[in-house]
């Protein structure tokens, strides 16, 4: 499961950092949530998968580089980021408005790494043109569910990054269908291309591990393309990228 409110996030880290301090603090809310696709553990990964990218950055290291490096308690996840590495080319040339970015992360007993290809337009448009996704989710029985489950995460959790606002006003929440909640469409979806770890590990969940990687993978190729982090979501476009920064 995800992270609990009354646990260190350092608990949930899968790499080998030495020296750890970490806080979590709930902070109460009056809106009324309920259940989301990968529940905690796509905001744990968003802020994981991000602040480690900044480290990389701020050590010139490749990314990937940085991983590996970490990854030596965590040989499944380590290997998944090897493969989404080699796979995606990572590091290849690209337009001057494109960018790869990476995110990995376990949860349900299940690894998964995606490296998320961004482009930004010359009118601010942010767009995600391929997903290359790489998953260990143990013994697999039916490899098309396994790719379906990867596929529909990156369409829900690309809808979130990049479209997915709730406003309140006067209590009650602005949006009541999906004329103004939009969710991505048909010709903004990436291709996404999974690569499925043979494996005799017990079968784990691939219903929600696919969510958690792709918002970061997404912030991190944004800033490799643009040089600003995001700091909150949805990022529609560039100026929604440099309020997030601002904010």
């Amino acid at each position: 499961a995800g992270p609990d409110l009354d646990k260190s996030t350092s608990e949930y880290l899968p790499y080998s950092i030495a020296n750890i301090r970490s806080e979590i603090r709930e902070v109460p809310s009056p809106v009324p949530t309920g259940a989301w696709r990968s529940v905690a553990d796509s905001y744990h990964a968003f802020v994981t998968e991000c602040f480690l990218d900044e480290n990389a950055a701020a050590g010139k290291i490749d990314p990937v580089d940085l991983r590996i490096r970490l990854l030596g308690g965590a040989p499944r996840l380590r290997q998944v980021v090897e493969r989404v590495a080699t796979i995606s080319k990572w590091g290849r040339r690209l337009a001057s408005n494109r960018a790869q970015g990476l995110a990995a992360y376990s949860c349900r007993d299940t690894h998964v790494a995606q490296v998320a290809e961004v482009e930004v337009g010359h009118d601010g448009r942010i767009r995600v043109p391929r997903v290359t996704c790489v998953i260990d989710c143990g013994m697999v029985v039916n490899p098309d569910t396994v790719i379906a489950q990867m596929e529909s995460a990156v369409a829900f959790a690309l809808s979130a990054t990049l479209k997915g606002q709730i406003t309140i006003s006067g209590g009650r929440v602005q949006q009541s269908n999906f004329h103004d909640f939009p969710i991505v469409r048909m010709d903004e979806m990436p291709h996404v291309d999974v690569h499925i770890v043979p494996s005799k590990e017990p079968p784990g969940g691939v219903g929600e591990p696919g969510v958690p990687p792709l918002a970061p993978a997404v912030a991190n190729a944004l800033y490799r393309a643009t040089g600003i982090r995001a700091r909150m979501l949805p990022v529609r476009n560039l100026r929604d990228l440099q309020r997030s920064t601002a904010t």
